[in-house]
């Protein structure tokens, strides 16, 4: 059976960062194209909620004709622990992220778990312009034809979206009262950490696990994401770590050579389609970045089937003795952690540009407003020096969609320079959870800003490790961390309910 790796994302994408390095490099995007369900609990995930729609406006900013037209959004939600309206029961809602809802929903397992104890009325929204939630008669193919439909693809129009739906929902249920609290992870926790920000009078506080608002120009280094990378495998094993940064010299030197591009087909159990040394080094990067940003405690199988702290699995198979000086046996043995755990691959396709999870929007908004600069590498980086490049991505994203990317506008429109300052004088009830793993961890919030808006730092944590489902597994640490959580969050309500009624 042949797997395979690449989404349309990363086809796409994956020009914007060949630059003056050696190979091409997708951006990483915060989900990855090979999408599983992390096990749950439940027999089936709908189960965990009902799938419902609402009618939403295409344009929240504008009042032209075209701004008025609506689309059918998609929307999950389970009152099974509910405490009803007429106790002003919680509303805990889940910002959706860049791609299908239902796969967030089954994976943000720690909302499901602390339920029973809030009693809250739990929502998940999908974003706009992903899974179900297409404008323009629900057409992906017109919706995203060309800029000026794909134009309505912004941060802020979502946000709205969320604040427009969720205040109709609990007018309909008659739950004005009900407090609300946003989560979300990853690209999702930026948007929870700005809802709160945007929208204090709809949430009363938020958690943003793995949301990286600072990763951006002029404020995080473009070469924290990789350094992070080259210390999470160079931390685990010296050895691993030179085998892989040699790697990339070696694959173009073999790729040069007569026959060597089969060499490296029967190396990596490549299939019989096309294969070329940029081609394979991408597919290792990827594996190497998701594997960082998935190094989880526990196995998983959030966007592949992988082993307990699958970076140490990873230098394990490098560092076997069996494979003695072969680089390529070293690398594919890592490979396979990722690729390949649950053994049913015999051999892998460099060409799958598929995209089954509806992520391909992605691709427009990093080519508008979410410019995250990640690919600069120093001498000592486990991938081959390169410098981040602005002019690259600006001329890949005009060649392909026509439009000039905006690399202030997100600070612009939401801050992030000098964040502590700003934030002390009006933010609250905000925690920025990063475990430091996790190569996004480098443009997060690390420090406290103020009494109530609160950095929760795992030097153990990977990428939003603490919205995963609990398990017996877990280690005393994570533990904590939602332990944390849980009592953070408990004091906003409680304070939330006080000043509803003092005698609550």
């Amino acid at each position: 059976m042949a797997t395979g790796f690449t989404s349309l994302l990363f086809s796409l994408l994956s020009l914007l960062f060949f630059g003056i390095s050696s190979f091409a490099k997708p951006i990483p995007s915060f989900p990855s194209s090979i999408i599983q369900a992390e096990k749950i609990s439940l027999s089936t995930p709908h189960e965990l909620y009902h799938e419902k729609f609402f009618t939403q406006v295409l344009d929240h900013y504008t009042f032209r004709p075209q701004s008025y037209k609506t689309f059918q959004q998609r929307y999950l939600i389970n009152d099974k622990y509910w405490g009803g309206a007429e106790k002003n029961a919680p509303i805990f809602l889940y910002t959706g992220n860049e791609g299908d809802i239902e796969w967030f929903a089954q994976n943000t397992g720690f909302i499901f778990d602390i339920a029973p104890h809030f009693k809250p009325l739990v929502v998940f929204i999908e974003h706009r312009f992903y899974g179900k939630s297409m404008p323009f008669g629900g057409n992906k193919e017109v919706a995203y034809s060309n800029s000026s439909t794909l134009g309505y693809l912004t941060s802020t129009q979502a946000l709205a979206d969320y604040a427009t739906l969720i205040i109709d929902l609990k007018k309909n249920l008659s739950a004005t009262d009900s407090p609300v609290v946003v989560f979300g992870g990853s690209y999702g926790g930026m948007l929870a950490a700005w809802f709160r920000l945007k929208y204090p009078h709809v949430a009363i506080g938020a958690l943003a696990s793995s949301s990286p608002i600072l990763n951006f120009e002029n404020i995080t280094s473009p070469y924290s994401f990789n350094n992070i990378i080259t210390q999470d495998f160079r931390g685990e094993s010296e050895n691993c770590y030179k085998v892989i940064k040699r790697s990339w010299q070696e694959i173009e030197n073999t790729a040069s050579q007569p026959g060597g591009l089969e060499i490296l087909r029967r190396s990596f159990r490549i299939c019989r389609n096309s294969i070329s040394a940029s081609s394979l080094q991408s597919w290792l990067y990827t594996a190497l970045v998701y594997t960082a940003m998935t190094d989880y405690p526990t196995p998983s199988n959030f966007l592949s089937p992988m082993p307990a702290y699958p970076v140490k699995e990873m230098c394990k198979a490098i560092d076997d003795p069996k494979t003695g000086n072969n680089t390529f046996a070293k690398l594919y043995g890592a490979a396979s952690v990722y690729y390949n755990y649950s053994g049913t691959a015999t051999c892998f396709n460099l060409d799958d540009d598929s995209d089954p999870h509806g992520l391909g929007g992605w691709s427009w908004q990093a080519c508008t407003e979410m410019i995250l600069p990640t690919s600069g590498n120093n001498k000592d980086s486990i991938f081959t020096a390169s410098e981040w490049n602005y002019d690259d991505r600006a001329t890949f994203c005009k060649a392909y969609f026509g439009v000039e990317p905006r690399p202030n506008w997100i600070t612009t429109e939401f801050g992030g320079h000098d964040i502590k300052r700003v934030l002390k004088r009006f933010g609250s009830n905000i925690i920025f959870f990063n475990g430091l793993r996790d190569p996004w961890s480098g443009g997060g919030v690390l420090e406290n800003i103020s009494s109530s808006i609160v950095a929760i730092v795992a030097k153990q944590g990977a990428h939003h490790v603490d919205l995963r489902f609990a398990t017996s597994e877990d280690p005393k640490w994570l533990q904590d961390v939602r332990k944390r959580e849980v009592s953070i969050i408990a004091k906003w309500l409680s304070k939330y309910y006080d000043d509803l009624d003092p005698a609550y």
